[in-house]
């Protein structure tokens, strides 16, 4: 991440550009509800980050900058502890077109429940299961404007690799990600050069969206090794791969119906794998200002019993809760259930603002009846509730 760092610093001094400072510095506290399974591991801890932002323009804002980053110190697993350039990026607005050169962090996909086809960054694995959060993506990207639809097309030079908890640390597989390890079926490794382009129109009501991928998969294959003590470990296989996608969100009255889909091919094997359903919304319950949208996604996956990812044949239901008042209040829940062998897991995100600044987020997160041939089977008494409290600035 040298050349990143030294890319940041040529946005910060470049002549005649106007920045603007933002961010937030957040603790962080997570309880868990059993002893831990393996040895080493915390049942609590206290975490601390720190997220700043510039952002800039010059060229009468048809050239803009920004840079993002992102520490976190924590006092129970020495692996979380980690920094990150999430962004630092120049963009060109350049009449039907736009140019983004540098690190960023994008989204692709519609789907609740789990994301097939945002395949451009990496997850960073540390900061949570759910995929939500990602390490920065070094891009050259075009993205074309036209009467009958937008085109993205990406160069990505450099790969990241997935982040891991230590021994230390809750939520990890039961044995430990070896990323010193790491082996790549490309012979130039984390320089390989990955490629990608997508389409997206709307046509009425119809959002939908068409992908393709080259280069090494961002999710890599866990393979049992001993790490330089002799200790069994898992150690991470980055295969090359190419996926097609396909995205559809569709909007009819208070209905969303969506869909996504990919067709990946890869030297271990080639499947399918799809996710669908719908949100439907009810608007002022009980004549409050309060909406409540009923969420059902279910999720198939074509690879083998056992080969597949934790979402091969389950179904989720949830319910959104948006209180639509001056402190933003939000809560989103639900339950993901294997329709094969029973397993659940439930999951509650909540937020609230107070006052001007401040920001509280909650995070509960149970399993239960997981199978011991599931994959979710290390997380049998990972039970946990997270409390978070932001400053903005």
């Amino acid at each position: 991440m040298r050349r990143a760092f030294f890319f940041a610093v040529l946005l910060l001094t470049s002549a005649g550009a106007r920045a603007e400072f933002s961010g937030n510095v957040a603790v962080e506290g997570q309880a868990f509800g059993e002893s831990a399974q393996f040895d080493q591991q915390f049942d609590s801890n206290v975490t601390l980050s720190f997220e700043p932002r510039w952002n800039g323009e010059w060229n009468d804002a048809d050239d803009l900058w920004s840079l993002e980053l992102f520490l976190r110190a924590d006092d129970g697993d020495a692996g979380r502890e980690h920094a990150d350039i999430r962004e630092a990026l120049w963009l060109r607005i350049d009449g039907d077109n736009e140019w983004r050169v540098g690190i960023n962090t994008m989204f692709w996909g519609v789907a609740e429940s789990q994301h097939l086809v945002d395949v451009i960054n990496q997850i960073d694995q540390v900061e949570g299961i759910d995929g939500e959060d990602k390490l920065g993506q070094p891009m050259i990207h075009l993205k074309r404007y036209q009467d009958w639809g937008v085109l993205d097309f990406l160069v990505l030079p450099g790969f990241r690799e997935r982040t891991f908890q230590s021994a230390a640390g809750r939520l990890r597989t039961p044995l430990v990600v070896d990323t010193e390890q790491a082996a790549y079926e490309s012979s130039d490794e984390e320089r390989h050069v990955d490629y990608a382009f997508r389409f997206s129109q709307t046509y009425g009501d119809l959002d939908l969206g068409v992908s393709w991928f080259r280069g090494t998969s961002r999710d890599p294959l866990l393979l049992p090794g001993s790490d330089r003590d002799g200790n069994p470990v898992l150690i991470p296989f980055y295969q090359q791969m190419a996926q097609l996608g396909v995205d559809a969100q569709w909007i009819y009255r208070d209905w969303i119906w969506r869909l996504e889909f990919i067709r990946r091919e890869a030297r271990s094997n080639d499947y399918g794998a799809y996710v669908a359903g719908f949100e439907y919304t009810f608007y002022g319950i009980v004549e409050t200002d309060i909406d409540f949208g009923t969420l059902v996604e279910y999720s198939a996956d074509s690879r083998p019993e056992g080969e597949g990812g934790a979402f091969d044949h389950d179904i989720f239901v949830g319910g959104r809760f948006g209180f639509n008042d001056a402190q933003s209040s939000e809560i989103l829940a639900g339950f993901v259930i294997d329709t094969e062998n029973r397993g659940r897991s439930f999951r509650v995100e909540g937020s609230r603002r107070f006052g001007a600044s401040w920001k509280g987020t909650l995070e509960l997160q149970t399993f239960s009846n997981i199978d011991a041939d599931d994959l979710l089977a290390a997380l049998q008494n990972d039970d946990y509730l997270l409390l978070e409290m932001a400053y903005y600035f």
